[in-house]
């Protein structure tokens, strides 16, 4: 029987998760609407203490068996294969995925790319997920998650993330048991050029109008009732006050000189931004040859790897500040162990306080441009690598979905070479004429204003419950 209470699992399944949903304010509106909430957590227990009194599941980690492996790639990869035309994205994925190894997961790759090049409809991707779900019938795991679902009765779990493999066998304990589910979608880019969720939910949270179009569009089993926009708190904290610092605190604390502007590059991971020891050189280069006005050169480098690949440039170039994001490694082995590094309060202050008080933002085509484009904070994004020259090909990102849209706004500088680079960086520190475009493309990515955020988020929950 349902519990009469309004009782809310909320599931964090990595440390983006605990950033945006436990140091943003959904916690004060969570408490305020429902009778008791309770985080499921695919991290450590113990890192919530400093931040909430909540009680606290930490859930045992799952690890794919072959079979789960199998059915989830076939699933992914048809999704692919169904909407591969005229998406880069996709396509760009279905190569990555790809496989010629000699190995069991090697082979069962390519007979799963041949298997799904004449069975991708979407009646066919349910069929993988049900056989999917059949795989977590029976593993302890899963008796687990429904043993702590009998007992706990929530009202409705809410995924904090649709995409990862390990929350799979928790959705589907939840479905066996009617409990409602909701998801919220992750990022800008999950829609468009992202494999298939990890499961199916009652529900969904996306961040605008047009996350709304596009999950309808690759989601054809989703109804638009079953949707609701309530933009992203990814980008709450940045109002939160407990978050800010002056910026003489902010001068002090990276060392500046007060009388000169400040550029801020951010970089992306070695996976997808290789290319962003070249664009830091050649800023660094610049700054030396007087080809650019002299500046604060501040990198904040990603929290997702260790910044061990710009070693050489701390040593070339002293001038340059480096940021390396506070984020703990609070579990070594995990299937996807980038998943287990959480920040500290220390760092949201310090990237609120690089965004509010840089001049300039330089990154290659990552979110990083909508967190500067929040602060009204002019942006250059740099992809110098193509098919023709020697360089990693960043430039084959302008045909992503998402990234057309940053494209067509105007709202940045998309500079191909190291002339481009440098003169869009005089033109900005001199003369920023684009700030109605940064606000009609925040608007159009993220449809709610940050203040009212996690209101219209939890408001969402409790409608469905």
């Amino acid at each position: 029987m349902q519990n009469k209470k309004k009782k809310l699992a909320l599931v964090i399944t990595d440390g983006v998760g605990f950033r945006n949903f436990i140091l943003s304010d959904f916690l004060k509106y969570a408490n305020k609407t429902f009778d008791e909430v309770v985080i499921l957590s695919c991290l450590p227990k113990e890192i919530y203490s400093e931040n909430t009194n909540l009680r606290v599941i930490e859930l045992d980690v799952f690890e794919e068996t072959f079979k789960t492996w199998f059915f989830r790639k076939a699933k992914e990869i048809a999704h692919l294969k169904r909407h591969q035309k005229g998406n880069l994205g996709i396509l760009d994925n279905l190569k990555v995925n790809h496989s010629k190894l000699k190995t069991t997961r090697g082979y069962a790759t390519r007979f799963v790319y041949k298997l799904t090049s004449l069975i991708h409809s979407e009646s066919s991707i349910q069929k993988f997920q049900k056989l999917q779900n059949s795989t977590f019938k029976g593993h302890k795991i899963t008796k687990g998650y429904q043993s702590i679902l009998k007992e706990e009765q929530f009202n409705i779990l809410f995924f904090t993330h649709q995409r990862p493999p390990y929350i799979a066998p928790l959705a589907y304990a939840a479905q066996q048991l009617k409990l409602k589910t909701a998801a919220f979608i992750f990022s800008w880019d999950n829609l468009a050029s992202k494999g298939r969720m990890a499961s199916n939910f009652n529900y969904y949270l996306v961040w605008s109008d047009l996350m709304k179009q596009d999950l309808l569009q690759f989601y054809t089993s989703i109804k638009e009732q079953e949707i609701k926009v309530v933009g992203t708190p990814q980008f709450v904290p940045y109002i939160m006050p407990e978050y800010q610092i002056s910026k003489h605190d902010f001068i002090s604390e990276f060392n500046l000189d007060s009388k000169l502007k400040t550029i801020c590059f951010s970089c992306g991971d070695v996976s997808t931004s290789r290319n962003d020891e070249l664009y830091i050189e050649t800023i660094a280069n610049g700054i030396k040859e007087n080809k650019i006005e002299k500046v604060n050169f501040i990198v904040r480098t990603s929290p997702a790897e260790d910044p061990i690949r710009f070693q050489s440039l701390v040593e070339k170039h002293p001038f340059i500040i480096w940021n390396f994001p506070k984020w703990q490694q609070v579990r070594a082995y995990h299937q996807e162990s980038w998943s287990q590094r959480i920040p500290i309060l220390e760092d949201v202050k310090q990237l609120r306080a690089l965004l509010e008080y840089s001049d300039l933002n330089i990154n290659m085509l990552s979110t990083m441009s909508l967190d500067f484009m929040l602060f009204d904070k002019p942006v250059i994004n740099p992809v110098f690598g193509n098919a023709s020259n020697a360089l990693y090909n960043d430039q084959r990102f302008l045909g992503y979905a998402h990234i057309q849209y940053l494209a067509k706004s105007q709202s940045s500088k998309i500079v191909k070479d190291k002339e481009q680079l440098l003169k869009s960086i005089s033109d900005y520190l001199n003369n920023d004429t684009d700030s109605i475009h940064r606000k009609n493309f925040i608007k159009q990515q993220v449809g709610i204003s940050l203040e009212e955020t996690n209101m219209k988020l939890v408001q969402s929950l409790k409608e469905w419950m």
